[in-house]
C-alpha cells in the first residue's frame, strides 16, 4: 500500500476512475440491462490494467517539488480524467461522438452539471453514473482545496493569511516540507469522506422517505452535496417528494456556504462558534435579502386572497437564491411563482449575479467565493470610516487587518481576473457565431460551475445540444478555469516553478 501512494498522484486518481466503472456496471446488472454493464465494466477494465502498466513505469518516479507537482497533478486531473470517464459513454450507442462524452464527464467533473442529454433517453445506470461523477468531483476539490491549495496560497486562503497567491503563509511552507503533499492528502481525504459520504447518505434516506425513488434521491442527494445540479429528471419540479425535499435538500445546501461545515476546515479562528463565520453570515444575509427583495418586489397593490401563494413564493424564491448562490442550480417546484410574484422583467440577471457571487472557500461551490466578497465589504467599510475619521484605527486584531489590506487587494485582483474571464470567453463564443447574449449566460454558467442556470432562465430558451465542437471547447475550458481559479493557475505558471 505505501508502494502504490508513492506513485504519481495522476496515476492514482485514473486508478481511481477505473474502480469508479465498476458502480454503474454492478447496478446496470442488477437492473439486467446487460449492454449498459459490459460498457461501463470493459471501460473500466481496460483503464484500470493501462494504469497497473503506467504504475509500473512510474513507481520510482521523485518529483522535484511535491508541492508544484501535485498542482499540476489538480490541472492535469481536469484535462485527463474526463477524457477517462467519457469512455463508457462511447460504448452505449447513445447517438453522440466521443467530444459530447468529453463534455459531458468534465462538466459532471467540474460539479457544473450542464447536459447534453433529455434525462428522459437514458438508462438508469447512466443517470447514477453521471451522479457519481459530479459527486466524486466535488469531493475532490474539498480534498485538494484544504490539503493542496490552502498551503500555497490560493483557492480563497490567500484573502484570509492576506498574502500573494502561491507565496505560501506564515508556517505553511514549514508544513509543505516536512509534510508530503500525499500524506497530507491522505489524511484530509480520511476526514472529510466519513463526513462527506455520510451527509449524502442522511440526504439519500430523507427523500426516500419524502417519497422519491431511491434512483431519484441518490442523485439529488449527490447532487446537493457537490452542488453540481445534476437530476435525472427534469430537476425537483418532477420529483415526488415536493416541498418536503425541497425543505431537506435547503437544508443541506447550507454546507456550500462555509468551509467550516466539513472537517479539516481550513483558516478557522480558534474557539469562534460557526454562527459568527463570516462567509456563513453572509451568505444567509443575501439569502435572507434576495428573497424579501423578490417576495416585496410586487406585494403592493395585491388582494389578501393571495396569501397562500404569497408564501410559496416567498419559499420559492429563498430556495432559488441558496441554489444559486452555492451554484448548484436547482429551481424549487415553486420557483416560477418566486419570478412570477416579484414581476421581473429579467429575473436571469439576478440568478447570475448570485452564481457570479458563489458559495464559500473550500467548498463544492464555485464563483468568486464568499469570503472575497466579504473581505472587499470590510475593506470598503474601512475606507468609509477613514472619510469620516482619518486618524481612526480599525482594530479588530491581524486576521481581520490582514483581510482589510493585502487580502482585500488579492480578492480585488480575484475578481477583476474573474470579470476578464468573462469577457474573453464571451468574446470566443461570439467568434463561433454565437449571439452575445446566449454566450454571456453560458460563460457565466460554465465559469461559475452552474451548469443548469443557461436552461433554467425563464426568459431565454438555451440548450448545450445545440453547441457546435467549437463552443463546446470553448465551454469546457471555461469549466476548468472556474473550477481551478486564475490565481492557482498562475501561481502553477509563476517563475519560481521553473526553478529546479
Amino acid at each position: 500500500m505505501r508502494r502504490l501512494l508513492n506513485l504519481p498522484f495522476l496515476v492514482i486518481l485514473l486508478g481511481l476512475a477505473g474502480l469508479a466503472m465498476l458502480v454503474p456496471a454492478f447496478h446496470a446488472m442488477i437492473l439486467r440491462d446487460y449492454t449498459v454493464a459490459r460498457g461501463f465494466f470493459y471501460s473500466g477494465f481496460i483503464v484500470m490494467m493501462l494504469v497497473g502498466m503506467i504504475a509500473i513505469a512510474t513507481l520510482n518516479f521523485q518529483s522535484r517539488n511535491a508541492a508544484r507537482s501535485h498542482l499540476s497533478a489538480l490541472a492535469g486531473a481536469y484535462l485527463v480524467l474526463p477524457l477517462v470517464l467519457a469512455l463508457p459513454l462511447t460504448q452505449l450507442r447513445l447517438g453522440i461522438g466521443y467530444g459530447d462524452a468529453w463534455f459531458e464527464m468534465l462538466s459532471g467533473f467540474t460539479t457544473t452539471g450542464a447536459t447534453l442529454f433529455d434525462p428522459q433517453s437514458l438508462p438508469p445506470s447512466l443517470h447514477l453514473w453521471r451522479a457519481l461523477v459530479g459527486w466524486l468531483g466535488g469531493f475532490f476539490v474539498v480534498t485538494m482545496a484544504v490539503a493542496v491549495l490552502a498551503p500555497m496560497t490560493v483557492g480563497g486562503a490567500e484573502v484570509a493569511m492576506g498574502r500573494g497567491a502561491g507565496r505560501g503563509a506564515t508556517g505553511m511552507g514549514q508544513i509543505a516540507k516536512i509534510a508530503d503533499p500525499s500524506q497530507r492528502i491522505i489524511r484530509y481525504a480520511g476526514l472529510i469522506f466519513p463526513v462527506y459520504g455520510g451527509l449524502t447518505m442522511l440526504l439519500w434516506l430523507g427523500l426516500i422517505l419524502a417519497g422519491d425513488t431511491a434512483l431519484i434521491a441518490l442523485c439529488h442527494s449527490m447532487a446537493t452535496l457537490s452542488t453540481s445540479g445534476i437530476s435525472p429528471i427534469a430537476g425537483l419540479q418532477a420529483s415526488a417528494s415536493g416541498l418536503t425535499g425541497e425543505v431537506l435538500i435547503f437544508i443541506f445546501l447550507l454546507t456550500a456556504l462555509t468551509r467550516r461545515s466539513l472537517p479539516g476546515a481550513v483558516l478557522t479562528t480558534q474557539g469562534v462558534p460557526i454562527w459568527q463565520d463570516p462567509e456563513l453570515r453572509l451568505g444567509l444575509m443575501i439569502v435572507a435579502t434576495g428573497t424579501l427583495a423578490l417576495f416585496f418586489c410586487h406585494w403592493i397593490g395585491l388582494a389578501p386572497s393571495v396569501t397562500t401563494q404569497a408564501w410559496r413564493a416567498m419559499w420559492g424564491g429563498a430556495f432559488v437564491v441558496l441554489s444559486y448562490l452555492t451554484t448548484t442550480g436547482f429551481d424549487a417546484s415553486s420557483g416560477n411563482w418566486a419570478m412570477a410574484w416579484a414581476g421581473l422583467k429579467s429575473p436571469g440577471l439576478v440568478l447570475m449575479g448570485l452564481a457570479i457571487m458563489g458559495g464559500g472557500v473550500a467548498t463544492t461551490a464555485g464563483g468568486v467565493k464568499l469570503l472575497r466578497i466579504y473581505a472587499l465589504a470590510r475593506h470598503g467599510e474601512r475606507e468609509l470610516e477613514r472619510l469620516i475619521h482619518p486618524h481612526s484605527v480599525g482594530g479588530s486584531g491581524n486576521a481581520a487587518r490582514n483581510m482589510r489590506k493585502a487580502g482585500a487587494y488579492v480578492a480585488w485582483v480575484f475578481f477583476m481576473l474573474f470579470g476578464l474571464s468573462i469577457m474573453f470567453f464571451t468574446a470566443a463564443l461570439t467568434l463561433t457565431g454565437m449571439a452575445f447574449e446566449p454566450a454571456l449566460i453560458f460563460v457565466v454558467s460554465c465559469l461559475t460551475t452552474t451548469g443548469p442556470l443557461a436552461e433554467n432562465l425563464p426568459d431565454v430558451y438555451l440548450l448545450y445540444r445545440d453547441l457546435n465542437g467549437f463552443s463546446q471547447t470553448i465551454l469546457g475550458a471555461a469549466m476548468v478555469v472556474g473550477r481551478l481559479e486564475t490565481l492557482a493557475i498562475l501561481a502553477l505558471l509563476a517563475p519560481d516553478s521553473w526553478r529546479r
